[in-house]
């Protein structure tokens, strides 16, 4: 694609669009990860994952589409060496209770889905669980292994190699995605060795919930540093967890600060090198129906003690909240072995305000440096009644190089790069 022809931002920053792929006609992306020169990409509405060629960022070439199985998505994916892990869970946006995606944001999910009470196991039309594809040769890629999971599926997924995943889950008897770990040392049989969940979850053990029933009180993903899961447990916050038993992981400690706030974290980030934590809490309605959201920093010197320190600035530039759609943090780039890894950029999502980078070398006084905010996507991929045709960036990805890739629930895969 010739440069004039590429989209033009709404605003940018200290950033430039370098290339741009609707990933073969379906521009709908959730999770990315660009591994060896390609970009891996689920897709929320197109009911599968996507490998686009990005060796050449100026023309990312599309070149494998996976379906996925029926009434099934594979929104989140990991990669390492040959290694791609996918989730399989139950579709939840093409299902008719949750066209209002309030439904999803609010009350225990396994109660909605079924799989808390274990209710209608026969009938059940998705397939759960975790599947392991060799992606040695990136345009033939193949399914080796899968690791079924009895419920609603697995939410997403940490690997960065070597025998351990670490994974959100929806198992029957549990009100709400817990947390696992998965032995990975023969990627063809990856099988569960161990879990975790909040006291209150586990319905099936008699437990039963001492929040309110409109609270979401289910992980949404762990990141491993050491010995320890940095796990966001959308409205329950921050749960730290002590992973060196990997079949018995301990509670280090859980802190919560919603209420006041809103709810919704859905990244916690650790930057060990420093001895802080960067904790995103997701924004999940539109027009702010669930509050403003934040980025946090917390100081996790001594680990039992998490202490929030500063918030990071919320982009003022234009009146996003009266844009439409969701306004505020959705994901961070989480510095995985292999990617562009700091502990003083910090590259984040914001849904209609694009993706912006925050400078953290002040650890008390986070600043914007960075900003690219697509413009309105060309069409909807997003089949849910009265969505607004705006952007909705909703993962980054910074290579080693410092390429910026970008993408969004309708609006395609944006290459950028970054000059402070």
């Amino acid at each position: 694609m010739a440069t004039h022809d590429l989209p033009q931002p709404d605003y940018a920053k200290n950033m430039k669009i370098i290339g741009y792929s609707d990933q073969g006609g379906r521009p709908d992306g959730v999770q990315l990860m660009v591994h060896n020169g390609y970009a891996y990409i689920g897709h929320m509405f197109s009911k599968g994952f996507s490998v686009v060629d990005v060796r050449d960022p100026k023309n990312p070439r599309p070149v494998a589409y996976m379906p996925a199985p029926h009434n099934t998505w594979n929104i989140h994916l990991q990669t390492h060496d040959d290694l791609l892990l996918v989730i399989n869970a139950k579709d939840m946006f093409a299902a008719a209770e949750f066209q209002d995606e309030r439904a999803y944001y609010k009350g225990a999910l396994g109660k909605k889905v079924g799989t808390a009470d274990a209710q209608d196991i026969g009938s059940r039309d998705w397939t759960a669980g975790m599947a392991v594809y060799d992606i040695s040769h990136p345009e033939e890629i193949r399914q080796i292994g899968f690791m079924p999971v009895n419920g609603g599926g697995i939410h997403r997924i940490w690997y960065t190699g070597g025998r351990w995943a670490y994974a959100s889950a929806l198992i029957d008897g549990f009100t709400d995605y817990i947390f696992i770990t998965i032995d990975m040392s023969d990627p063809t049989q990856p099988r569960e060795a161990g879990r975790f969940w909040l006291p209150g979850m586990n319905l099936a053990a008699g437990e039963n919930p001492d929040w309110p029933p409109t609270r979401r009180y289910g992980l949404h993903h762990p990141i491993i540093s050491g010995d320890t899961a940095y796990a966001a447990w959308r409205d329950a916050g921050l749960v730290m967890i002590d992973v060196a038993n990997r079949s018995d992981p301990k509670l280090i400690v859980h802190r919560n600060w919603s209420p006041p706030y809103g709810g919704g974290t859905h990244n916690c980030l650790p930057l060990p090198d420093r001895d802080l934590l960067v904790v995103l809490d997701e924004a999940v309605l539109d027009n702010l129906e669930d509050g403003l959201k934040f980025i946090w920093m917390f100081d996790v010197r001594e680990p039992s003690n998490p202490v929030s320190i500063s918030t990071f600035p919320t982009p003022a530039e234009a009146d996003y909240t009266r844009k439409g759609g969701h306004f505020g943090p959705h994901n961070l780039h989480e510095n995985r072995p292999g990617s562009f890894v700091s502990s003083e950029l910090i590259f984040a999502t914001y849904q209609n305000a694009g993706v912006r980078v925050f400078d953290i070398r002040d650890q008390y006084r986070p600043v914007e440096v960075g900003a690219f905010v697509p413009p309105a996507p060309a069409r909807l991929m997003d089949h849910r009644p009265g969505r607004p045709r705006v952007i909705q960036s909703c993962d980054v990805f910074v290579d080693a190089q410092g390429l910026v890739y970008c993408n969004d629930y309708n609006g395609g895969l944006f290459i950028l790069g970054f000059n402070p």
